[in-house]
């Protein structure tokens, strides 16, 4: 039986200056804009046929505080499909707290690559369902990886970041994927910073290399500007999932729109 794909839109959260919290898009990580509440947000997706809903709040591991759990539970009131929420998880206490407010899995990023452990304690404690380790690449043309593929010509490897992005950590991704995968990770949540917002298509190199390495279900993440980049993503790089934010924040293409053209060029999709 052939697996469908899921598409899954994706909310950035931050507070805003008045403490409140609201969904951004921006760029490479940066130049964040102002989309919209997250409760309202995550009603109209769960509204819309989205197979899964996405919730991350995008500065709690930079700030060191913990997630807010009081708007993941508003959240998960309007939410009726599988609810991810991620940022600032760094115990096995964060992780059933996480769930206690309502996610079904939790997106783990720095904490897991602080603490490697993390990812075992969380499978072992919650299950490997539970547990999606979140991967904010970033492209490097030099020689201190250990897997290489050529884009445009150069020879490039792909770096682990953390905290939003903002510090790098020397580790190659795949080697991480493949630790992740052995430690119980139920899923891996891939980030490009290079194609972040950009709206050029998913970064297919780092994708197909993380998809080759692993038998973990890929979803793919940043720079989806149309149906035909989950299309590209699905065929060429093997993702499992395609993750959007701004092409649904924006009512640029909808859901459903974004199904139909997979189904029509026979790419199967859950109705």
């Amino acid at each position: 039986m052939t697996l469908t794909k899921r598409i899954i839109p994706c909310i950035d959260v931050d507070l805003d200056d008045d403490g409140n919290p609201a969904v951004y898009t921006g760029v490479h990580f940066e130049d964040l804009q102002y989309t919209g509440d997250p409760v309202e947000m995550a009603k109209a997706y769960n509204e819309s046929g989205a197979d899964e809903f996405v919730f991350l709040d995008i500065t709690a591991s930079a700030e060191g505080r913990e997630t807010m759990l009081d708007v993941v539970k508003q959240v998960a009131d309007e939410v009726f499909i599988p609810l991810t929420v991620g940022g600032g998880i760094r115990t096995t206490e964060d992780i059933k707290e996480t769930l206690r407010a309502g996610a079904d899995k939790v997106s783990i990023t720095t904490g897991a690559l602080e603490r490697p452990e993390l990812i075992n304690e969380g499978a072992r404690a919650f299950g490997s369902q539970c547990i999606v380790i979140s991967v904010d690449a970033k492209r490097r043309f030099d020689e201190d990886g250990e897997h290489y593929v050529e884009i445009d010509g150069e020879s490039c490897w792909f770096e682990c970041t953390k905290k939003g992005g903002r510090e790098g950590t020397g580790i190659d991704v795949i080697e991480w994927a493949k630790e992740a995968e052995s430690r119980g990770a139920g899923e891996l949540f891939v980030n490009s910073i290079d194609k972040d917002g950009t709206k050029d298509g998913y970064d297919l190199p780092l994708t197909e290399a993380v998809c080759e390495a692993v038998d973990t279900p890929v979803i793919a993440s940043s720079g989806c500007g149309s149906p035909e980049d989950m299309y590209d993503v699905f065929t060429e790089a093997g993702a499992d999932a395609g993750l959007a934010a701004s092409i649904f924040h924006f009512d640029e293409y909808s859901i459903e729109e974004t199904k139909a053209y997979l189904d029509d060029h026979d790419v199967p999709v859950r109705y």
